[in-house]
């Protein structure tokens, strides 16, 4: 099954540079850094798309669809929404940025395909959040590299379930996410590496 490729609690996400698209590499960590085997999938933006529809995909070759974020429309107001498929069209879950929660820090709604809420994520520090969209109104900006911590909460805010964080690196972005503390598995992997995607290419940097 494709899922069993993410049965990891961790895992490392690197942008490659290319001219046309946002590509990025995921591969599963053992301890600190060290991988634990090679990638698991590749992840493909297209920029400049008039409706966010971003693809994970087995390999390189991109011969191998594994799933899919969608937007459910070209905007929301109040806040946007996007479903997580996989390759069938099955429901893996939601993600709803929260617009009024996201005013001064991000916020994200994790929804599972049972409609119940299994996740809030939440940036950690409220002075990164304010630095990030500080560098919006300075030209290049987008340049300046903004570490951040997302924290997964559980349903509600309440618990530590994991942590995205960004790494300070000047000309393209890594990050980990570490759902070290979801021993029950509550969220679905394909779903929370969704998220992460999401938290670098869907909202405003």
């Amino acid at each position: 099954m494709a899922a069993d490729r993410f049965a990891h609690d961790r895992f490392f996400v690197d942008q490659l540079v290319r001219p046309i698209a946002n590509l990025y590499r995921i591969t599963p960590l053992a301890a600190g850094e060290t991988p634990a085997g090679g990638p698991v999938a590749f992840v493909r933006q297209k920029k400049m798309a008039i409706r966010e529809d971003i693809r994970f995909f087995a390999d390189e070759s991109e011969s191998e669809e594994l799933f899919r974020i969608k937007a459910r429309s070209v905007l929301d107001i109040g806040g946007s929404r996007y479903d997580v498929v996989a390759a069938d069209g099955a429901p893996i879950g939601r993600l709803e940025h929260v617009f009024g929660k996201s005013l001064i820090r991000s916020t994200w709604r994790v929804v599972g395909p049972d409609e119940t809420e299994v996740a809030i994520a939440r940036e950690r520090s409220q002075f990164l959040a304010i630095a990030r969209r500080l560098v919006d109104f300075v030209p290049y900006g987008e340049w300046v590299p903004i570490p951040y911590d997302f924290v997964l909460h559980g349903p509600g805010g309440d618990g530590d379930l994991g942590h995205f964080t960004r790494k300070f690196l000047a000309f393209r972005d890594q990050y980990v996410l570490d759902l070290s503390h979801d021993g029950d598995r509550r969220i679905d992997r394909r779903l929370a590496l969704a998220l992460g995607i999401a938290l670098d290419t869907l909202q405003n940097r």
